[in-house]
């Protein structure tokens, strides 16, 4: 048996631990009051049905390609990284292809299709052979009601270096940015499936080979900028990754450069993990520190025996019933176009003082969309107008983590936790299940002294 100790108290089973991890979950989702980021990648379709892994997906194409000389394990043996593996493979299918041309497709013999056509094609057809169409069609069904429970979390967006489709079939009212797509500028960040690998709907993009991953390298800098709104105001969960891939741990290590500092715990980044031999008396470590470039990157770590309980905490605090996020890329889209297009070049009929009215007016712009109002907010908005990321913006930082450390700062200096009560700081507005900390001016003024260690008196 192991345990863990939080502000001094001896969790001594796993259900101890389920609770103190739900918990932490339900915190960090009211603190930001934003959907979770899912961060999607083979362990998942591996634990649905039986997708293979890299070096498995090696291994089948090694035994599709009679050209190919060697089994996986001798080029491993040679030190050989997978993707130079992908680029050795990579020749043997193009030789393999030209002299069975029957079983490839014609237009991958014109000569300006890249070698690398012929294996990407085999892979599709593989992994294409063996994903679910629909959750209906996955075997177990306990892995059917998880997957269920997956669905209900209706994630702000989803990343992903599958190749597969599965993660497209089951969230069929996301729109999927295949590849180098994402840096476009017209994506919405809502509502929507980023396939940073590619996909096998779109083959010849996907990123397999060591050519293909230096050009994904050269542009890694500028997908980590495009996310950074996700990295820094949502909840991020990664599902169905190895702690030890370095893919990821490139990514966690530029999440790491904009929002951590000094090593300390990123709290909204949690790493999801399977471990089928977990029993009652055990009680994993609630953090996983990673060595990346010499340095510790600390983020949050749930260790399960199924995932369940884990999707419940992630849909605690989900969208409301039967607002699609369809209908809220279409209106971002829609709404986007009109500014950066349509108005500047007059090929709209624009009525400026309803819209100038409109965005002046916290009720008149919900209505202008075809919004309604739950109730007459303007007093409450007034009063507390701050969300904890603004909150860190009015002290001059660029997150909400911050904010959240002089809280904590505040709290071991005097025992009082401004969150945990309505009061001239702070307040919790609930809207059916959806929970939202707000703070008021005093809290920011509050806050300023903690940061610049001036004197204060809190007035709850």
């Amino acid at each position: 048996m192991y345990s863990s100790i939080k502000e001094g108290v001896l969790y001594m089973n796993y259900s101890n631990y389920k609770a103190d991890m739900v918990s932490d979950i339900n915190e960090c989702l009211n603190e930001l009051g934003t959907q979770p980021v899912l961060f999607i990648g083979s362990g998942l379709s591996k634990r649905y049905f039986d997708a293979p892994n890299w070096i498995e997906l090696l291994e089948q194409l090694q035994k599709e390609c009679p050209f190919i000389p060697h089994e996986v394990g001798y080029y491993l043996q040679d030190g050989a990284s997978l993707e130079e593996i992908g680029s050795e493979f990579t020749d043997f299918y193009r030789k393999w292809a030209w002299e069975n041309k029957e079983k490839f497709p014609n237009e991958l013999f014109d000569a300006s299709v890249s070698k690398s056509g012929y294996i990407k094609f085999m892979i599709a057809s593989i992994l294409d052979s063996i994903t679910p169409e629909s959750v209906s069609d996955v075997q177990s069904e306990h892995y059917r009601t998880e997957i269920k429970l997956l669905q209900e979390i209706q994630p702000h967006a989803i990343i992903t270096t599958n190749y597969d489709m599965f993660i497209d079939n089951i969230f069929t009212d996301y729109q999927p940015i295949i590849g180098q797509k994402i840096l476009k500028p017209d994506t919405m960040s809502i509502g929507e499936i980023f396939k940073i690998h590619g996909s096998t709907s779109e083959y010849m993009d996907l990123v397999f080979n060591e050519e293909d991953y230096e050009l994904f390298l050269q542009k890694k800098k500028y997908l980590s900028a495009k996310l950074l709104t996700f990295f820094a105001e949502h909840p991020l969960v990664f599902i169905g990754y190895s702690a030890n891939d370095k893919n990821i741990q490139r990514i966690l290590s530029d999440i790491d450069e904009i929002i951590s500092s000094d090593g300390d715990l990123i709290p909204n980044i949690y790493f999801l993990e399977y471990n089928k031999n977990l029993t009652e008396n055990d009680v994993p470590s609630r953090e996983k520190v990673l060595f990346i470039n010499n340095k510790e990157v600390r983020i949050k770590y749930i260790e399960s025996e199924n995932f369940d309980w884990v999707f419940e905490a992630f849909s605690a605090n989900k969208a409301w019933d039967n607002v699609h996020p369809k209908l809220l890329r279409a209106l971002l889209a829609r709404t986007y176009k009109l500014v950066r297009s349509d108005i500047p070049r007059r090929s709209v009929e624009v009525d400026f003082d309803i819209i100038e009215k409109a965005v002046s007016d916290e009720q008149s712009l919900p209505k202008l969309y075809g919004v309604a109002m739950l109730d007459d907010p303007s007093q409450l908005n007034l009063q507390y107008p701050y969300n904890l990321t603004q909150i860190g913006q009015q002290l001059g930082y660029s997150n909400w983590h911050s904010a959240n450390r002089l809280i904590e700062t505040l709290y071991g200096n005097e025992g009082i936790n401004i969150k945990e009560t309505d009061n001239k700081y702070h307040i919790l507005i609930k809207t059916g299940k959806m929970e939202m900390h707000k703070y008021s001016r005093h809290a920011v003024e509050l806050l300023e002294k903690v940061d610049k260690g001036e004197e204060y008196t809190i007035e709850l």
